[in-house]
């Protein structure tokens, strides 16, 4: 990234302005994951475990959490190969690629017209504004960061392209706008925003303009589909229950007034603001609050107030989608929602600023300190707010303070607690969850922490609350059977686990724990069968290979065992276990010099190897 600042050349200027950013924005780089899906996206997710082709295209196949967004898994997969699970690495990129954003954010505003010194006012309010810390101290977050660095070069390269036209440019900034639609649909705005654009620089908006742009509105309609298909489909999107119908639109004027407040005056930024259980006052003062500010915008149109009406499309095009009209997901607002959308205030801004500036010179030293104190009241902001990112400990205590009321920060925080071991803290929360009618995921989580306490019947009971309330999981299923397991009621379990690989084939856990079921009855051929289904959805689990193997050699199949073996060690080079078994299974089969060679690289890992059973000389 600096290579790329030192070879565009920008000057001090926007060198202080990242330097500033950074510095802001510090605290994230030691931050850790938090529960916040951050599990599912990076840390439990097995597709960016092992970057090879294979989980690649699965990559570019398999949403998460009903969200398409496989380049920024893939960019997972690229830091887990080169720094392994690392979130200092995570946090190192978002920033950068922060940082890079903050660059484009200048160049951008220069090619609108601004000055250097109020272009950086607009990259440095871009840059260091509190809204911006869920996009850069989140690591799930990653495809907001991402996304813009496409969607803020092709559109840099629009405006240039208006600018100077050049046969070819606009091949280039529709290949950003591709990559861009891989990282997060949020990427569907771009050729809107090109429409914001050609307003600005005083082109004719007609459907010429639209046409002219076909391509970009085909990719970003598919992508929209696709996105919405996904979310249909993982039950992400479905209308709250609660404000169903007309509410939907007072959510979504709520929302919007929300965040033109929040972008002068940043206030109570939280990861999740839960809907509430009933509209208040405010949500219905909302609706002609945003009615004015349309009726605002549409009489700077006709004074030709052009910098406002460009800002606030600017603005609009890149939030409406996110509004919320549609139900989607268990919160009304996000920070992240603004990352891209506040460009168009922060022109609008620096704009009349400059304007201000540039006729009343005489005021600039009161409006220069007022604007400081702004700006460090800003940096403040977001310097503290990085912290509230640190663990999902800290995350949550954050959310509970304002929502004391909601299950969900009680739930993600007992788990965090019951993974620390702190399980008499974890239950208190989980309790707490289930008395504000959590749902059944709770309930699964509360049986977790009995089941790693070995309170196994209280595990089973609430397993089956979690199944009464959701019949259709595999996972509740699976984990109510190695409840029964540990009880030693192996019938109840293999039930269980059978019903877990019905509803759903793919769930690997089911395997593990039914072969292992298996094993202990002795049915081998069973638990090999189970071992190899599990391994065919988790290739590189090394202590697996070895099970096959031990599996292969009881049922008499030590040649095949020994390929198993290969493939442990292929995975762990330094599992002493897996060449001590290899080694006896090459001693079985005559094979010596292979025995001793396994066996004394087994003692060289601290196995002990069995005296009754010496190293071998290899026959001379």
């Amino acid at each position: 990234f600096f290579f790329f600042f030192f070879f565009i050349g920008p000057s001090w200027v926007i060198w202080a302005i990242l330097g500033l950013t950074f510095l802001v924005f510090t605290p994230s780089l030691q931050n850790d994951f938090v529960n916040w899906d951050d599990d599912r996206n990076v840390y439990e997710n097995p597709l960016i475990k092992d970057l090879n082709a294979k989980n690649v295209k699965a990559i570019f196949q398999t949403p998460v959490i009903g969200n398409y967004n496989p380049l920024s898994i893939l960019s997972f997969a690229v830091e887990h190969e080169m720094f392994g699970m690392s979130a200092k690495a995570m946090h190192w990129t978002n920033l950068l690629l922060h940082l890079l954003c903050t660059f484009f954010a200048f160049k951008i505003f220069q090619r609108l017209g601004l000055s250097i010194w109020f272009a950086a006012l607009g990259a440095l309010l871009f840059g260091i504004h509190p809204l911006r810390v869920e996009s850069v101290a989140w690591i799930t977050e990653r495809k907001d960061v991402l996304f813009s660095s496409f969607f803020l070069p092709a559109l840099y390269l629009y405006i240039k392209n208006l600018d100077e036209p050049k046969a070819g440019r606009m091949f280039w900034v529709f290949i950003l706008f591709a990559f861009g639609l891989f990282a997060k649909i949020q990427m569907v705005a771009l050729p809107l925003t090109m429409l914001a654009v050609d307003y600005w620089k005083g082109r004719k908006i007609g459907l010429n303009l639209v046409l002219e742009k076909w391509a970009f509105f085909l990719g970003a309609l598919a992508v929209g589909i696709l996105g919405i298909y996904m979310l249909k489909q993982q039950g992400s999107l479905e209308a709250n229950v609660t404000h169903a119908g007309i509410g939907r639109l007072f959510i979504g004027s709520y929302s919007l007034i929300t965040y033109l407040v929040k972008w002068l005056i940043p206030y109570r930024m939280l990861p999740l603001y839960p809907y509430p259980e009933e509209l208040s006052i405010w949500h219905y003062l909302s609706m002609p609050a945003a009615l004015l500010v349309f009726f605002g915008v549409f009489w700077a149109y006709k004074k030709d107030n052009k910098a406002v009406v460009f800002g606030f499309l600017f603005f609009f095009v890149n939030i409406v989608f996110l509004l919320q009209v549609l139900g989607a997901g268990q919160g009304y607002l996000a920070d992240r929602f603004t990352y891209i959308a506040y460009i168009g205030l922060f022109f609008i801004f620096a704009y009349y600023l400059q304007a201000f500036f540039e006729e009343n010179k005489e005021k600039s030293s009161a409006l220069n300190f007022s604007l400081g104190v702004y700006l460090l009241f800003l940096c403040y902001l977001s310097f503290k707010q990085c912290h509230y990112w640190k663990d999902s400990g800290t995350l949550w205590s954050r959310v509970i303070e304002f929502y004391d009321n909601t299950s969900l920060p009680f739930n993600n925080r007992a788990n965090h607690l019951r993974d620390l071991k702190l399980f008499d803290r974890a239950l208190e929360d989980y309790n707490k969850a289930i008395e504000l009618k959590a749902g059944h995921s709770t309930y699964n989580s509360r049986a977790k922490l009995f089941f790693n306490k070995n309170e196994d019947q209280k595990a089973i009971l609430d397993y089956n609350k979690a199944i009464e309330l959701n019949p259709r999981s595999a996972e509740y299923h699976t984990n109510r059977g190695a409840a029964y397991a540990k009880t030693g009621n192996l019938k109840a379990a293999l039930d269980d686990l059978n019903k877990g690989v019905e509803l759903d084939p793919r769930w690997k856990v089911a395997y593990l724990n039914r072969s292992i079921i298996y094993n202990q009855l002795g049915q081998y051929d069973k638990s090999l069968a189970d071992i190899d289904a599990y391994l065919q959805l988790e290739p590189n689990d090394a202590d697996l290979w070895y099970e096959g193997a031990r599996c292969l050699r009881a049922i008499g199949d030590s040649k095949k065992a020994i390929t198993y073996y290969d493939r442990a060690l292929r995975i762990n080079p330094r599992y002493g276990l897996v060449y001590l078994e290899r080694g006896r299974t090459h001693q079985s089969l005559g094979n010596t010099s292979q025995a001793q060679a396994d066996l004394e690289q087994a003692r060289r890992l601290g196995e002990k190897v069995d005296e009754a059973q010496p190293l071998f000389t290899p026959n001379k």
